[in-house]
């Protein structure tokens, strides 16, 4: 049933191919990645292979990279991404060796890839758990992990049909997970090769905080004539539905200014967002050559500031709960201000700590938004307190890729890296 499966999304990906952008960069980069590790694999080096589904995880799996870079160099990195979302971004990053889309998980090309690539370990990250591949690593010795992985009772693993998925998870020498309610769910199963460690995104967002740099034009936006006083709300990642109550409620409050950074961000996106604003508005792209001109509103009309804006802000506002699930909370968090996100947390174990910590906010209408967000502004105190909180959360949960590191090269390498 699994091969069959993956047949037929290779197939159907295939299809679409054509007339869908992702689908076509995606299979247009499979078909490069053997010519990528024949040209660029050093058969005298050991590789340990990180895999990353899309952007988000390999973020996740960024500080264990680079902490392998930093104290075990003698290791090189072979990274492979299988959304274009995460390897068109990062297709140069300077701490990886070799970069490429990873093929579908059909047993040829599995055979092929682990031929080519060679790995003497391999690391996935959150939610990888591709059975040919851990199968066919297990077969040749090659030990494999997944890291700051999350287990809830209503995967597939542990419906009353998920047996055989269950034997994927046994492939992995070790499932490092982000809190002790997945290891005691894996352990009802029967697997227990299981280390609770949290999770490696606290240290990237701390690590991102800890490098911040000064953005000169958000600098320009803040410092115009007027702006003294006024609170700023960041509104990051953000959807139609997050918008239909942000936008309002900005148009009718003259004391705060408006940063807007849109999940996608196309000029449609752009036009949807500008036609609802009644104040004044600029683009990132137009303040170089903008002079200071009265603006309330700043539209990020670019990628890759997000992470660093939030640094000026006193509100965050993370969009997507409104849709499938929130986009990452924790990088505002760590700025320690308030984090206001929609109903739609519950997958994301982080924004449900975020709040029993006191550091974030769900919101469910436009009146409770209007509600919650006026109570920060009008209470000066309640505003530091839930920014802090926010802060302290973070602070409180780094370490995972210290606990993870040492236990890779300190526990598993005597026994299983050649």
């Amino acid at each position: 049933m699994y091969n069959f499966a993956i047949a037929l999304y290779a197939f159907v990906a295939g299809l679409v191919s054509p007339f869908h952008k992702k689908a076509k960069r995606m299979i247009a980069g499979q078909k490069k990645t053997f010519d990528i590790l024949q040209r660029n694999i050093d058969l005298q080096a050991k590789y340990i292979w990180f895999h990353a589904a899309s952007l988000g995880e390999f973020e996740q799996g960024r500080p264990l990279i680079e902490k392998i870079k930093k104290e075990q160099p003698e290791y090189k990195i072979l990274l492979t991404f299988f959304s274009p979302s995460g390897y068109e971004v990062k297709k140069n990053y300077p701490l990886a060796d070799v970069i490429c889309y990873l093929p579908f998980d059909r047993k040829k090309n599995v055979k092929t890839f682990l031929d080519l690539a060679k790995p003497v370990m391999a690391v996935f990250i959150k939610y990888e758990f591709w059975e040919n591949y851990l199968t066919e690593l297990k077969k040749r010795s090659i030990p494999a992990y997944i890291v700051s992985a999350l287990f809830r009772p209503n995967q597939v693993f542990f419906r009353p049909y998920g047996k055989n998925y269950r034997e994927i998870l046994r492939n992995y020498d070790c499932l490092f997970v982000q809190d002790e309610n997945s290891k005691q769910l894996l352990a009802k199963y029967g697997i227990r090769n299981v280390t609770v460690s949290g999770d490696t995104r606290f240290d990237r967002v701390h690590e991102i905080y800890t490098q911040r740099k000064d953005l000169p034009l958000i600098d320009k936006f803040l410092n115009q004539a007027g702006a003294a006083g006024k609170t700023v709300l960041i509104a990051g990642s953000t959807w139609p539905k997050d918008e239909e109550l942000i936008l309002p409620y900005f148009n009718q409050k003259p004391d705060i200014k408006l940063i807007i950074a849109p999940h996608e961000i196309t000029e449609s996106r752009i036009r949807a967002i500008t036609a609802q604003l009644k104040r004044p508005y600029l683009l990132y792209s137009q303040l170089a050559e903008t002079p200071a001109v009265e603006a309330d509103c700043l539209i990020i009309d670019c990628f890759g500031l997000l992470s660093s804006i939030y640094r000026y802000g006193q509100i965050a506002y993370i969009g997507g709960g409104f849709g499938a699930g929130i986009h990452n909370t924790l990088e505002a968090a760590v700025y320690s201000i308030p984090v206001v996100f929609g109903p739609n947390y519950q997958r994301f174990k982080e924004a449900k700590d975020l709040i029993a910590a006191g550091g974030g906010i769900s919101i469910a209408s436009a009146d409770e938004f209007n509600s919650r967000i006026n109570d920060l502004l009008d209470y000066s105190q309640l505003l530091k307190e839930t920014g802090s909180k926010a802060g302290a959360f973070v602070c409180r949960n780094l370490g995972a890729t210290e606990k993870i590191f040492n236990d890779l090269f300190h526990l598993y390498q005597p026994e299983y890296i050649r």
